[in-house]
Protein backbone atom coordinates (compact mmCIF):
# COMPACT_ATOMS: atom_id res chain seq x y z
CA UNK A 1 0.00 0.00 0.00
CA UNK A 2 0.95 3.63 -0.36
CA UNK A 3 2.51 5.56 2.46
CA UNK A 4 -0.50 6.41 4.70
CA UNK A 5 1.28 9.46 6.09
CA UNK A 6 1.64 11.20 2.71
CA UNK A 7 -1.12 13.65 1.88
CA UNK A 8 -2.83 13.46 -1.49
CA UNK A 9 -5.14 15.66 -3.51
CA UNK A 10 -8.12 13.73 -4.91
CA UNK A 11 -10.61 15.28 -7.33
CA UNK A 12 -14.08 13.74 -7.47
CA UNK A 13 -16.36 15.02 -10.22
CA UNK A 14 -20.09 14.28 -10.08
CA UNK A 15 -20.85 14.22 -13.79
CA UNK A 16 -24.63 14.28 -13.34
CA UNK A 17 -24.52 16.71 -10.43
CA UNK A 18 -25.66 14.00 -8.00
CA UNK A 19 -23.64 11.56 -5.84
CA UNK A 20 -25.55 8.52 -7.16
CA UNK A 21 -24.81 9.20 -10.83
CA UNK A 22 -21.56 8.97 -12.80
CA UNK A 23 -18.52 9.92 -10.73
CA UNK A 24 -14.94 10.36 -11.93
CA UNK A 25 -11.89 10.28 -9.68
CA UNK A 26 -8.42 11.56 -10.45
CA UNK A 27 -5.44 12.27 -8.24
CA UNK A 28 -2.70 14.85 -8.64
CA UNK A 29 0.51 13.31 -10.01
CA UNK A 30 -1.22 10.02 -10.92
CA UNK A 31 -1.95 9.03 -14.50
CA UNK A 32 -4.95 6.89 -13.61
CA UNK A 33 -8.60 7.71 -14.20
CA UNK A 34 -11.50 6.01 -12.43
CA UNK A 35 -15.15 6.15 -13.47
CA UNK A 36 -17.91 4.88 -11.17
CA UNK A 37 -20.98 3.83 -13.16
CA UNK A 38 -24.40 2.88 -11.79
CA UNK A 39 -25.83 0.21 -14.08
CA UNK A 40 -28.83 2.41 -14.85
CA UNK A 41 -26.40 4.99 -16.32
CA UNK A 42 -24.35 2.51 -18.33
CA UNK A 43 -25.61 3.76 -21.70
CA UNK A 44 -24.34 7.27 -20.94
CA UNK A 45 -21.04 5.99 -19.56
CA UNK A 46 -20.27 3.94 -22.68
CA UNK A 47 -20.42 7.10 -24.79
CA UNK A 48 -17.52 8.63 -22.88
CA UNK A 49 -14.01 8.56 -24.45
CA UNK A 50 -12.46 6.43 -21.68
CA UNK A 51 -14.99 3.67 -22.37
CA UNK A 52 -13.06 2.99 -25.55
CA UNK A 53 -9.75 2.64 -23.71
CA UNK A 54 -7.82 -0.37 -22.48
CA UNK A 55 -8.24 -0.96 -18.77
CA UNK A 56 -9.57 -3.04 -15.91
CA UNK A 57 -13.10 -2.99 -14.58
CA UNK A 58 -14.99 -4.08 -11.50
CA UNK A 59 -18.59 -5.27 -11.41
CA UNK A 60 -20.24 -5.04 -7.97
CA UNK A 61 -23.56 -6.16 -6.58
CA UNK A 62 -25.17 -8.88 -4.49
CA UNK A 63 -26.01 -12.51 -5.07
CA UNK A 64 -27.64 -14.78 -2.52
CA UNK A 65 -27.45 -12.09 0.12
CA UNK A 66 -23.66 -11.71 -0.20
CA UNK A 67 -21.64 -8.95 -1.77
CA UNK A 68 -20.19 -10.08 -5.09
CA UNK A 69 -17.30 -8.78 -7.16
CA UNK A 70 -16.09 -9.51 -10.69
CA UNK A 71 -12.70 -8.26 -11.90
CA UNK A 72 -11.89 -8.12 -15.59
CA UNK A 73 -9.65 -6.52 -18.19
CA UNK A 74 -10.14 -5.63 -21.81
CA UNK A 75 -8.70 -3.61 -24.66
CA UNK A 76 -12.07 -1.90 -25.18
CA UNK A 77 -14.13 -1.35 -22.07
CA UNK A 78 -17.36 -0.38 -23.85
CA UNK A 79 -17.60 -3.67 -25.75
CA UNK A 80 -16.92 -5.78 -22.65
CA UNK A 81 -19.39 -3.87 -20.47
CA UNK A 82 -22.14 -4.29 -23.10
CA UNK A 83 -21.46 -8.02 -23.03
CA UNK A 84 -21.71 -8.20 -19.24
CA UNK A 85 -24.91 -6.18 -19.24
CA UNK A 86 -26.41 -8.92 -21.41
CA UNK A 87 -25.09 -11.99 -19.58
CA UNK A 88 -24.79 -10.95 -15.89
CA UNK A 89 -27.85 -9.83 -13.97
CA UNK A 90 -26.52 -9.51 -10.40
CA UNK A 91 -24.31 -6.40 -10.68
CA UNK A 92 -25.59 -2.88 -10.17
CA UNK A 93 -22.35 -0.83 -10.22
CA UNK A 94 -19.25 -0.85 -12.37
CA UNK A 95 -15.88 0.82 -11.97
CA UNK A 96 -13.76 1.52 -15.05
CA UNK A 97 -10.04 2.01 -14.44
CA UNK A 98 -8.00 3.53 -17.26
CA UNK A 99 -5.07 5.90 -17.74
CA UNK A 100 -4.89 9.29 -19.38
CA UNK A 101 -4.37 9.21 -23.13
CA UNK A 102 -5.15 5.48 -23.14
CA UNK A 103 -1.65 4.78 -21.77
CA UNK A 104 -2.39 1.27 -20.46
CA UNK A 105 -1.77 -1.62 -22.83
CA UNK A 106 -3.09 -5.19 -22.73
CA UNK A 107 -0.18 -6.46 -20.64
CA UNK A 108 -0.64 -3.68 -18.09
CA UNK A 109 -4.34 -4.43 -17.81
CA UNK A 110 -3.76 -8.17 -17.36
CA UNK A 111 -1.21 -7.48 -14.64
CA UNK A 112 -3.58 -5.18 -12.76
CA UNK A 113 -6.46 -7.65 -13.12
CA UNK A 114 -4.38 -10.49 -11.67
CA UNK A 115 -3.08 -8.39 -8.76
CA UNK A 116 -6.53 -7.05 -7.85
CA UNK A 117 -7.93 -10.59 -7.86
CA UNK A 118 -5.02 -11.79 -5.73
CA UNK A 119 -5.57 -8.99 -3.18
CA UNK A 120 -9.35 -9.50 -3.05
CA UNK A 121 -9.07 -13.25 -2.54
CA UNK A 122 -6.42 -12.76 0.11
CA UNK A 123 -8.89 -10.59 2.01
CA UNK A 124 -11.61 -13.23 1.79
CA UNK A 125 -13.77 -11.48 -0.82
CA UNK A 126 -16.17 -13.50 -2.97
CA UNK A 127 -15.22 -13.25 -6.64
CA UNK A 128 -17.52 -14.14 -9.49
CA UNK A 129 -14.51 -14.85 -11.70
CA UNK A 130 -14.63 -18.45 -12.86
CA UNK A 131 -10.87 -18.64 -13.31
CA UNK A 132 -7.96 -17.02 -11.55
CA UNK A 133 -6.54 -14.30 -13.84
CA UNK A 134 -3.11 -15.28 -15.10
CA UNK A 135 -1.42 -11.90 -15.18
CA UNK A 136 1.18 -10.86 -17.72
CA UNK A 137 4.93 -11.17 -18.14
CA UNK A 138 6.06 -7.60 -17.56
CA UNK A 139 9.66 -6.52 -17.20
CA UNK A 140 10.91 -5.66 -13.74
CA UNK A 141 10.59 -1.95 -14.46
CA UNK A 142 7.09 -2.27 -15.91
CA UNK A 143 5.92 -4.39 -12.97
CA UNK A 144 7.26 -1.77 -10.56
CA UNK A 145 5.36 0.93 -12.46
CA UNK A 146 2.13 -1.08 -12.26
CA UNK A 147 2.62 -1.68 -8.54
CA UNK A 148 2.87 2.08 -8.11
CA UNK A 149 -0.28 2.55 -10.19
CA UNK A 150 -2.07 -0.08 -8.12
CA UNK A 151 -0.95 1.49 -4.85
CA UNK A 152 -2.55 4.80 -5.79
CA UNK A 153 -5.66 3.08 -7.12
CA UNK A 154 -6.18 1.48 -3.70
CA UNK A 155 -6.24 4.98 -2.21
CA UNK A 156 -8.80 6.22 -4.73
CA UNK A 157 -11.26 3.32 -4.63
CA UNK A 158 -12.36 3.67 -0.97
CA UNK A 159 -13.24 7.31 -1.69
CA UNK A 160 -15.82 5.92 -4.13
CA UNK A 161 -17.15 3.45 -1.58
CA UNK A 162 -15.24 0.47 -2.98
CA UNK A 163 -13.75 -1.28 0.06
CA UNK A 164 -13.05 -4.74 -1.38
CA UNK A 165 -9.30 -4.08 -1.53
CA UNK A 166 -8.91 -2.42 1.87
CA UNK A 167 -6.73 -4.42 4.22
CA UNK A 168 -7.79 -3.50 7.75
CA UNK A 169 -5.58 -6.12 9.39
CA UNK A 170 -3.06 -4.52 11.70
CA UNK A 171 0.20 -5.71 13.23
CA UNK A 172 0.60 -4.28 16.74
CA UNK A 173 3.49 -5.63 18.74
CA UNK A 174 2.59 -8.10 21.48
CA UNK A 175 3.82 -7.44 25.02
CA UNK A 176 7.14 -8.93 26.03
CA UNK A 177 6.91 -12.65 26.74
CA UNK A 178 3.65 -13.13 24.82
CA UNK A 179 3.47 -14.81 21.43
CA UNK A 180 1.86 -12.60 18.83
CA UNK A 181 0.61 -15.73 17.06
CA UNK A 182 -0.91 -17.64 19.96
CA UNK A 183 -4.68 -17.65 19.30
CA UNK A 184 -5.48 -18.80 22.83
CA UNK A 185 -3.54 -16.02 24.63
CA UNK A 186 -6.57 -13.92 25.33
CA UNK A 187 -6.91 -12.33 28.71
CA UNK A 188 -5.54 -8.99 29.76
CA UNK A 189 -3.66 -8.01 26.61
CA UNK A 190 -2.23 -4.58 27.41
CA UNK A 191 -3.01 -1.74 25.04
CA UNK A 192 -0.11 -0.18 23.13
CA UNK A 193 1.65 2.60 25.00
CA UNK A 194 -0.51 5.72 25.16
CA UNK A 195 -3.67 4.01 23.86
CA UNK A 196 -6.79 3.57 25.99
CA UNK A 197 -7.84 -0.07 26.36
CA UNK A 198 -11.50 -1.03 25.91
CA UNK A 199 -13.31 -4.29 26.47
CA UNK A 200 -16.64 -5.80 25.49
CA UNK A 201 -17.92 -8.59 27.71
CA UNK A 202 -20.68 -11.09 26.97
CA UNK A 203 -20.93 -13.30 30.08
CA UNK A 204 -23.80 -15.32 28.58
CA UNK A 205 -21.46 -16.56 25.85
CA UNK A 206 -18.22 -16.41 27.90
CA UNK A 207 -16.78 -13.88 25.47
CA UNK A 208 -14.36 -11.04 26.09
CA UNK A 209 -12.96 -8.80 23.38
CA UNK A 210 -10.24 -6.19 23.82
CA UNK A 211 -9.74 -3.11 21.65
CA UNK A 212 -7.75 0.11 21.45
CA UNK A 213 -8.30 3.36 19.61
CA UNK A 214 -5.09 3.86 17.64
CA UNK A 215 -4.44 6.62 15.10
CA UNK A 216 -8.14 7.23 14.63
CA UNK A 217 -9.01 3.55 14.17
CA UNK A 218 -10.86 1.24 16.56
CA UNK A 219 -8.66 -1.84 16.60
CA UNK A 220 -9.91 -5.13 18.04
CA UNK A 221 -6.89 -6.87 19.49
CA UNK A 222 -5.48 -10.26 18.69
CA UNK A 223 -6.76 -12.86 21.14
CA UNK A 224 -10.24 -11.35 21.41
CA UNK A 225 -13.17 -13.74 21.13
CA UNK A 226 -16.24 -13.42 18.88
CA UNK A 227 -19.40 -15.44 18.41
CA UNK A 228 -19.18 -18.05 15.67
CA UNK A 229 -22.54 -17.15 14.12
CA UNK A 230 -24.44 -13.91 13.60
CA UNK A 231 -28.11 -13.71 14.50
CA UNK A 232 -30.62 -13.38 11.67
CA UNK A 233 -31.35 -9.80 12.79
CA UNK A 234 -27.72 -8.68 12.35
CA UNK A 235 -27.47 -5.91 9.72
CA UNK A 236 -26.24 -7.34 6.44
CA UNK A 237 -23.13 -5.13 6.35
CA UNK A 238 -21.93 -6.43 9.71
CA UNK A 239 -22.83 -10.04 8.93
CA UNK A 240 -20.84 -9.70 5.71
CA UNK A 241 -17.85 -8.34 7.64
CA UNK A 242 -18.04 -11.31 10.01
CA UNK A 243 -18.08 -13.75 7.08
CA UNK A 244 -15.19 -11.94 5.36
CA UNK A 245 -13.04 -12.11 8.49
CA UNK A 246 -13.65 -15.85 8.74
CA UNK A 247 -12.89 -16.33 5.03
CA UNK A 248 -9.66 -14.32 5.27
CA UNK A 249 -8.42 -16.15 8.37
CA UNK A 250 -8.59 -13.21 10.77
CA UNK A 251 -11.27 -15.03 12.80
CA UNK A 252 -10.60 -18.73 13.35
CA UNK A 253 -12.40 -21.48 15.32
CA UNK A 254 -11.37 -22.29 18.86
CA UNK A 255 -11.59 -25.56 20.75
CA UNK A 256 -14.81 -24.31 22.33
CA UNK A 257 -17.94 -24.55 20.16
CA UNK A 258 -19.76 -21.34 19.34
CA UNK A 259 -16.88 -18.95 19.40
CA UNK A 260 -14.04 -17.72 17.25
CA UNK A 261 -10.83 -15.88 18.07
CA UNK A 262 -9.05 -12.97 16.37
CA UNK A 263 -5.58 -14.21 15.42
CA UNK A 264 -4.42 -10.72 14.53
CA UNK A 265 -5.40 -7.14 15.25
CA UNK A 266 -8.13 -5.76 13.00
CA UNK A 267 -9.22 -2.13 12.49
CA UNK A 268 -12.91 -1.21 12.24
CA UNK A 269 -14.51 2.03 11.11
CA UNK A 270 -16.60 2.32 14.27
CA UNK A 271 -17.16 0.86 17.71
CA UNK A 272 -20.58 -0.42 16.60
CA UNK A 273 -19.11 -2.30 13.62
CA UNK A 274 -16.49 -3.88 15.88
CA UNK A 275 -19.09 -4.77 18.49
CA UNK A 276 -21.50 -6.29 15.96
CA UNK A 277 -18.81 -8.62 14.59
CA UNK A 278 -17.81 -9.66 18.12
CA UNK A 279 -21.36 -10.05 19.46
CA UNK A 280 -22.95 -11.49 16.31
CA UNK A 281 -25.81 -8.99 16.55
CA UNK A 282 -26.52 -5.27 16.40
CA UNK A 283 -24.35 -3.45 18.91
CA UNK A 284 -24.52 0.05 20.39
CA UNK A 285 -20.75 0.32 20.36
CA UNK A 286 -20.37 3.64 22.24
CA UNK A 287 -22.25 2.14 25.19
CA UNK A 288 -21.24 -1.53 25.10
CA UNK A 289 -17.48 -1.00 24.79
CA UNK A 290 -16.08 0.10 28.15
CA UNK A 291 -12.72 1.34 29.37
CA UNK A 292 -10.85 -1.52 30.99
CA UNK A 293 -10.49 -1.13 34.73
CA UNK A 294 -13.03 1.70 35.13
CA UNK A 295 -16.19 0.51 33.37
CA UNK A 296 -16.59 3.94 31.77
CA UNK A 297 -18.48 3.69 28.48
CA UNK A 298 -16.69 4.58 25.28
CA UNK A 299 -19.23 7.37 24.78
CA UNK A 300 -18.45 8.95 28.15
CA UNK A 301 -14.72 8.53 27.59
CA UNK A 302 -15.01 10.31 24.25
CA UNK A 303 -17.15 13.10 25.75
CA UNK A 304 -14.52 13.74 28.43
CA UNK A 305 -11.77 14.00 25.82
CA UNK A 306 -13.81 16.39 23.67
CA UNK A 307 -14.54 18.56 26.72
CA UNK A 308 -10.79 18.93 27.29
CA UNK A 309 -10.33 20.04 23.67
CA UNK A 310 -13.11 22.60 24.04
CA UNK A 311 -11.64 23.96 27.27
CA UNK A 312 -8.19 24.25 25.72
CA UNK A 313 -9.60 26.18 22.77
CA UNK A 314 -11.55 28.60 24.99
Amino acid sequence: MSDPGRGRSLELYFVDGTPDGLVTAEMFNWTGHVLMVPRVRLETALRRPEAGYTGVYLLMGESGGRAQLYIGETERLSARLRQHAADKDWWDRAVLVTARADALNKAHARYLEARLAEIARGLGRDLENGNTPGGAGLSEAQAANMEGFLSELRVVLPALGVTAFEDRRRAISAPAGQSANDPQSISGVPAPSGATAFELRMPKHSLVAHASQIDGEFVVREGSFARAECSSATPQTYAQSHQDLVASGVLVPTTEPGRLVFVRDYAFNSTSAAGAVVAGRSCAGPIEWRVEGTGQTCRDWEAARLALVTEAAA
